[in-house]
């Protein structure tokens, strides 16, 4: 088949072969058996998947369009607008799904007759702003039009980026729906659909945007963006695997169930897809692109117009076949999100805790515990493993080419996220919600002392020496970095002022504000906490001992000052929290019916004491640091004073001792 033709027909065999494959999932799993009671009709059953399969793919065109142009095209080109075209198209495409979605979703929910009349409409709209899953859709709704119209008009790389975020979080609501909300391990099981969804739209939407994009590319620039979005691609694959087989294990709950039952057949054909995509990526990766430039380096684009057809047609057959495998792939997923899962999205017995965690509580935390106990965050998760991954890339290629990298400064990097995985994955992730005293000592390690130890890493300087600088017009990760950092918010950010007016304010509006409630009710709030305290304590700290760039640092007398400053409101909080005569948020900690240890307003002066005291460690050591640095200063100062002396004598003693002998000089005249 002539690959033009391919080209072509590969978009339209994703969608056929993903509603083939939904249809097929729905009938042998029962994902459109009708009810027993509360039938909302042939039409919602078979419908309602339809739509949530052409959401899926429209937010893969939408967002994996959007990242892969970041990433591997160049602005203010045709490439670059087409991308952001083919965004746009996928954004409208969203935005109608989604809306059909919600109202057929409203219809499942609450089998009404569809009637133009003001009852129906009132119906309809209470659904949509009342209940947690119409909130979603409409939401959802919402920013795919927003993004419609946004993916339309931009056309720079700073305005991409925003829209890029927004795209993502778009897809956030939607994993709060379906079973993942009502099985046991909510978290887990949102957080991971959450991921999937979106590893899975940056996979299967970068290989849309190379079809689209492939006519206006020479060969050799196709190489080149072939390769990018290959590592990529490597990368999405890595989440939608690791948070697939999260998600799956949570809804089959056993291996027998996953040969037995009918959804775990579903996740095996969705694996062997998923299995066969990665394949045929690695054999184009490693066999056939390199023979599709020529001789011309990836990344230097040929002045000439663009070579079509010029890539294998045994290329574009491998791609074809990979958008089928994508197309079965993302039809499975859709027939299992209305397929009931073998463990019957039961939670365990209805106590308090369970109703406010979604999970009982967790025995008596002892010393053992302390070692022993994990409750897996993915997001962090991820974070730290792909931070570890990049980081000792990057020191292994500078060594590699003979460039020295302090040893020191990578076993800083590494036990910084080792203790962040501790932190958001281990025992503090699996008790604080149940302590407030363990809650404070993961703050206290949040923004003081895992920042300490990430700062020492250096990241910055590590990737501006370690990562190839672009010479096409694109961006990488290079230049997307070294552009935060000269960016005017992380000027502002970065002002020692700012950081720790960030830092310490940040402390006592989230404790005595709603914030710490909605940090504790809902997950996307506990992990915004995570995050923003993470980054308030690295931005401060970046802005003390630091050696990556800031526009500006203060003298080291001025740092002591800040320190000494930010140590007392610091104490002073912890004091604050102690001398407490109510429980904060009581309705949360002082309602989990917890049997062993402190009780809540006991436990709750003992985390103002962790803030007290073992806070004000960190703090300590930060300003042992800041003495250590400023003595250093001064001696290479006075070294460098020395050098200068001995190259070109003291010019300062030497016209100092001028001036003393013209004085005597002159005494000597005068007492003549």
């Amino acid at each position: 088949m002539n690959p033009r033709v391919l080209r072509a027909a590969g978009p339209a065999i994703l969608v056929v072969v993903a509603l083939v494959a939904l249809l097929w999932g729905l009938a042998f799993g029962g994902g459109a058996v009708p009810l027993v009671i509360g039938d909302p009709g042939a039409f919602v059953r078979w419908g309602l998947p339809i739509a949530t399969l052409a959401v899926n793919l429209s937010a893969a065109g939408l967002v994996g369009s959007l990242v892969l142009a970041l990433f591997a095209l160049r602005a203010g080109e045709q490439e670059f607008d087409t991308a952001l075209d083919v965004a746009s198209i996928s954004a409208a495409l969203f935005t109608v799904a989604a809306g059909v979605t919600g109202f057929l979703t409203f219809l499942n929910v609450i089998p009404a007759t569809v009637s133009a009349d003001a009852a129906f409409g009132q119906q309809l709209g209470r659904f949509l702003v009342e209940v947690e899953t119409g909130r979603g859709w409409l939401i959802t709704t919402i920013a795919g039009a927003a993004l419609t119209v946004l993916t339309f008009a931009v056309r720079s790389w700073t305005a991409t980026l925003f829209v890029t975020i927004l795209a993502v979080a778009a897809l956030v609501p939607m994993g709060t729906l379906g079973h993942s909300g009502e099985e046991s391990n909510h978290n887990t099981a949102v957080m991971a659909l959450v991921l999937h969804m979106i590893g899975a739209a940056v996979w299967l939407g970068g290989l849309i945007l190379l079809v689209a994009v492939r006519p206006l590319l020479t060969a050799e620039r196709m190489q080149s963006v072939l390769l990018r979005y290959s590592s990529i691609a490597l990368g999405a694959f890595i989440v939608v695997a690791v948070s697939g087989t999260v998600r799956a294990a949570i809804g089959v709950g056993t291996w027998a169930a996953l040969f037995s039952s009918a959804y775990g057949l579903l996740v095996l054909v969705k694996v062997a897809a998923l299995i066969a995509i990665g394949v045929l990526g690695a054999i184009y990766r490693r066999y056939l692109i390199a023979r599709m430039g020529g001789d011309a380096a990836p990344g230097r684009t040929a002045k000439t117009t663009p070579a079509r057809g010029s890539a294998s047609p045994r290329f574009w057959w491998l791609i074809t076949l990979e958008l089928a495998f994508m197309g079965v792939a993302s039809g499975a997923a859709a027939a299992l999100a209305r397929t009931p899962p073998p463990t019957g999205g039961s939670l365990p017995e209805q106590t308090p805790a369970v109703v406010l965690t979604g999970s009982p509580v967790p025995p008596e935390l002892t010393f053992e515990r302390w070692l022993t106990s994990w409750d897996i965050d993915l997001l962090w998760a991820f974070i730290v493993g792909f931070g570890l991954f990049f980081y000792l890339a990057g020191a292994w290629r500078l060594h590699r080419r003979g460039d020295r990298w302090p040893i020191y400064r990578t076993v800083f990097w590494v036990l910084g996220l080792l203790l962040l995985f501790w932190v958001t994955s281990g025992p503090v992730n699996a008790y604080q919600d149940y302590l407030f005293s363990v809650h404070m000592v993961g703050h206290m390690l949040l923004t003081m002392a895992i920042p300490l130890l990430l700062v020492a890493g250096a990241p910055v300087t590590l990737a501006a020496r370690a990562i190839r600088k672009r010479d096409d017009g694109s961006r990488g990760g290079r230049e997307w970095i070294l552009w935060a950092v000269q960016s005017p918010a992380s000027r502002v950010l970065t002002n020692p002022f700012v950081a720790a007016g960030l830092f310490i304010g940040s402390l006592w509006v989230f404790y005595f504000t709603d914030l710490f409630r909605w940090s504790l009710y809902d997950h996307l709030g506990h992990e915004w906490m995570v995050a923003h305290f993470l980054i308030t304590g690295y931005l401060f700290v970046l802005t003390l001992i630091g050696i990556d760039p800031i526009p500006y640092r203060l003298p080291y007398a001025g740092r002591l000052v800040v320190l000494i400053g930010i140590m007392a409101m610091h104490a002073f909080f912890g004091i604050a929290i102690m001398m407490q005569s109510g429980l904060m948020v009581s309705e949360w900690f002082g309602a989990m019916g917890r049997t062993w240890g402190a009780t809540p307003l006991e436990d709750q002066y003992i985390g103002g004491g962790v803030a007290w005291s073992i806070g004000e460690l960190p703090t300590l050591i930060l300003a042992i640091v800041v003495a250590i640095q400023w003595s250093r200063s001064d001696d290479k100062a006075q070294r460098r004073r020395d050098r200068q002396v001995d190259r070109s004598g003291d010019s300062e003693l030497d016209a100092y001792n001028a001036k003393l002998a013209a004085l005597a000089e002159q005494d000597a005249r005068v007492g003549r």
